[in-house]
């Protein structure tokens, strides 16, 4: 991937100005926004996970240092990736619509044609190997929990719901998605949403019920389906509009969406009904 840093200064002729601080943001901006155009192209299946705080540090990096000197930043989103479930092509095939961008500087729309094939082995293999350690470290420590959130992984739920299939009695529960679509923020603002969402649905499910982050915007509650539920959902969305009105950016972002959702009839469709909604 050798490309000179976007927007930076080199060999400036005398007389000529530093870039502002709001020129840097606009180049920030603008490499961001074509990146995830490129990748959403190339078949990234779920837009609002795509944007996650280690987006913008590459693209800063990419910004001051040129692309060589973004590895640091690039193995900090491979391992990013993998511990918000994405798999290992879909995060290539996204490192490969970010080279192709930084070759194709003419393409503004970030209309391009990534390939993987075309991308440097050195920022391939960084990449990969970062992300291959969460991974690994994911399989052997299943038990884990969300250190921004502070709540269960969804390997917790995933265990919860093998002991509720084998002792019946799931057709008493449903599953009570929230989720929020960050695609519009970045940064810390996007880590406070989620860290907002857990506080508010701790506050209401105060009874033993069991709910864990499925993802970087999205938790799950394991609830009681009795008449005390439609009450619940209220009181979540209550909850969950009081915390994120504090925010001035939380509260341009759409609201955000809780679904109650019936358990499927075994325990590998829940599993896999978990999966899905970690990516969306």
């Amino acid at each position: 991937m050798d490309v000179p840093a976007t927007g930076a200064r080199s060999g400036a002729a005398e007389g000529q100005e530093a870039p502002t601080r709001f020129d840097r943001d606009g180049t920030l901006r603008a490499l961001r926004a074509r990146w995830r155009t490129a990748s959403l192209a190339a078949g990234w299946r779920f837009p609002s996970d795509w944007a996650l705080p280690e987006v913008d540090a590459v693209c800063a990096a990419v910004v001051r240092h040129g692309a060589l000197g973004a590895e640091t930043a690039l193995a900090g989103l491979g391992r990013a990736r993998a511990a918000a479930g994405a798999g290992l092509a879909e995060t290539l095939s996204d490192l490969a619509a970010l080279h192709a961008v930084l070759v194709d500087p003419e393409a503004v729309d970030g209309f391009v044609s990534p390939d993987v094939d075309a991308t440097p082995s050195r920022i391939l293999r960084v990449t990969a190997l970062a992300w291959a350690d969460v991974a690994t470290d994911q399989l052997v420590h299943t038990e884990v929990t969300d250190p921004l959130t502070g709540l269960p992984s969804s390997a917790y739920l995933r265990t919860r719901l093998a002991e509720l299939y084998r002792g019946g009695g799931w057709e008493e529960k449903v599953l009570l998605v929230v989720s929020l679509d960050l695609s519009a923020v970045s940064g810390w603002p996007r880590l406070t949403g989620m860290i907002l969402a857990a506080d508010a649905v701790r506050s209401v499910f105060d009874s033993g019920e069991s709910y864990a982050a499925l993802g970087p915007s999205t938790v799950a509650v394991l609830a009681h389906r009795d008449d005390r539920l439609a009450s619940h959902g209220v009181a979540l969305r209550r909850a969950l509009n009081d915390r994120l009105s504090v925010d001035d950016q939380l509260c341009e972002v759409s609201r955000p969406r809780v679904s109650a959702l019936r358990l499927p009839p075994t325990h590998e469709r829940a599993c896999g009904l978990l999966a899905e909604l970690s990516r969306s």
